[in-house]
């Protein structure tokens, strides 16, 4: 089984470092984000990826060219021309990086890489969010619902702490940061059956995924959910990197399961 990822979007959010490179590149830990996605996926013996690529896209072909480069001790011999790779810890992954577009939208980013998964169920997600997603239980579950798709659903903690106020303004419980509004939002990590590129119609550039196609999807009954209690957290402002990046230094960064 594949895992697709979108990484083809502006990160204007994030725009402190995506100006210079894309944001699934920006890094936690050493590493880009990316690299952090697919470890979760590989640690499900999930390694082979197709990733979408659109703003400075070059950047993330750089980097995988250049793997070695960025992940181990070399020598070069500049008389010989030569270079030698030590201790080498690369990963057991096979990765296609296809150009989506600079301005395509998220589905229609997913249907130009339909060529590359054929008929064939895949796995599906954002190139700026971890988690410790149980992938393998989400494919089984995927598996037994009968779906055409199903999303993985997180309950968001609220971003504020939160007061009971009584009579004469007296604050009677104070909560930090409680379980929000309860309502169950779409955290990526999607299990996807081949039918899923008919409810993306075209070769239009401008479909965004989570509208059309998913509410259709949902509307005809063929879309599942994998309710995720754990930690999952996307990156999008610079706050949120800091954060994933303290909690990596801290060695408590849940979403490090392998």
């Amino acid at each position: 089984m594949k895992a697709v990822i979108l990484a083809g979007g502006f990160g204007t959010r994030l725009s402190e470092a995506t100006h210079v490179i894309p944001k699934p590149m920006v890094e936690i830990g050493g590493k880009p984000i990316l690299w952090h996605i697919m470890k979760i996926y590989s640690i499900h013996g999930i390694n082979e990826f197709v990733v979408c690529l659109g703003y400075k896209g070059y950047i993330i072909k750089e980097w995988f060219a250049n793997y070695f480069l960025h992940t181990s001790d070399v020598t070069f011999d500049l008389a010989k021309n030569e270079m030698h790779v030590h201790n080498n810890q690369a990963e057991d992954w096979k990765v296609t990086l296809v150009e989506t577009g600079l301005n395509t939208m998220t589905g229609g980013r997913i249907k130009k890489i339909q060529k590359y998964i054929g008929d064939e169920r895949f796995c599906l997600t954002y190139g700026d969010g971890v988690g410790d997603v149980n992938i393998s239980e989400s494919i089984e579950r995927h598996e037994k619902s009968g779906a055409k798709i199903t999303v993985t659903a997180y309950k968001p903690q609220g971003k504020f702490g939160s007061l009971e106020i009584g009579e004469n303004n007296m604050v009677e419980s104070f909560t930090e940061k409680p379980a929000g509004d309860g309502v169950w939002i779409n955290a990526g990590f999607f299990v996807c059956e081949p039918e899923v590129f008919d409810y993306i119609k075209g070769d239009d550039n401008d479909v965004i995924f989570e509208r059309a196609p998913l509410e259709g999807l949902a509307k005809d009954g063929k879309m599942n959910s994998y309710q995720h209690r754990g930690f999952w957290k996307p990156m999008d402002i610079l706050k949120d990197n800091k954060d994933l990046n303290a909690m990596w230094d801290s060695g408590k960064a849940p979403w490090k399961i392998w």
